[in-house]
């Protein structure tokens, strides 16, 4: 039995089933673990979701912005963008299993017996682990809710870039959202930056990337997420694991192996 975490999908399918092959994935013993956004910008990403979604138990995803910002556009609270492509999932007979389905899935996630926690974008750096777990739960009992479509209609706006414990309501839970789907930057005193999309060691501002700012929980607790294809190559602390290696933009697709950390690749097979 073996625990495979691997990045962003965004609709990669033929790579992740080589990836899977290339490991002898067993779904009737392993384990698999997504970073989120499974959909979006490749060519596959209604098969995407149904393979993950077939695979029932034995496989754990976040969710991602994209995953959520297509929820968004399901209701048509956006417009769809053409360069999603997304279409085959709205076309689908299965659309609706397949949307009821993704919006159960949850903004973080803590391995019962290793013990790492599994984010689509990070932690932020003004939380603990208990504060992490209880805005995750108050996010994903909203968009479990038939309430879920108030609240991705609310979610699109950078404010508040602070946490306080004394957030409330759409604030609190956009902090949330934003922390756990969309944030790469920080300024010193931890504000959340959502301009900057430079690589880190293009950047010669006070912004650092979230796990480099002070807080205890980022050295002891293993923490994995995708989201930023950037990263690749930018040394990241021993327990800190950026597994988006931007497989949908041409690079490759990453599968991390936990029981004796083996990293395993597999380049872009055709243009997304």
């Amino acid at each position: 039995m073996a625990t495979y975490i691997i990045g962003d999908l965004h609709g990669c399918f033929a790579e992740f089933q080589q990836l899977l092959a290339n490991v002898a994935f067993d779904p009737k013993v392993d384990e698999l673990w997504l970073t989120g956004d499974l959909i979006a910008r490749g060519d596959h990403s209604l098969e995407c979701l149904r393979f993950v979604k077939s695979l029932g138990e034995q496989a754990k995803t976040v969710l991602g912005n994209h995953d959520l910002h297509f929820l968004a556009t399901a209701l048509g609270i956006k417009k769809v963008k053409s360069k999603d492509k997304v279409d085959a999932i709205l076309n689908a007979p299965d659309r609706h299993e397949l949307i009821n389905w993704l919006r159960q899935q949850p903004l973080l996630l803590q391995h019962p017996r290793h013990q790492f926690i599994l984010t689509h974008a990070g932690i932020s750096p003004e939380w603990d682990l208990a504060t992490a777990k209880q805005c995750a739960h108050e996010v994903e009992q909203v968009l479990r809710s038939e309430q879920y479509g108030e609240l991705l209609a609310q979610m699109y706006d950078n404010q508040p870039d602070h946490w306080s414990a004394n957030l409330q309501g759409i604030e609190r839970l956009r902090y949330a959202i934003n922390v756990f789907t969309r944030m790469r930057f920080c300024y010193p005193d931890k504000r959340l930056d959502f301009e900057c999309k430079l690589p880190p060691h293009e950047v010669n501002n006070e912004l650092k990337p979230w796990f480099e700012l002070a807080n205890p929980l980022f050295t002891t607790q293993d923490i994995l997420f995708g989201h930023w294809a950037s990263l690749i190559g930018y040394p990241t602390p021993p327990n800190i694991y950026a597994l988006d290696t931007g497989c949908v933009w041409g690079n490759y697709l990453t599968l991390l192996r936990w029981e004796d950390k083996a990293i395993f690749t597999q380049t872009a097979l055709n243009s997304h």
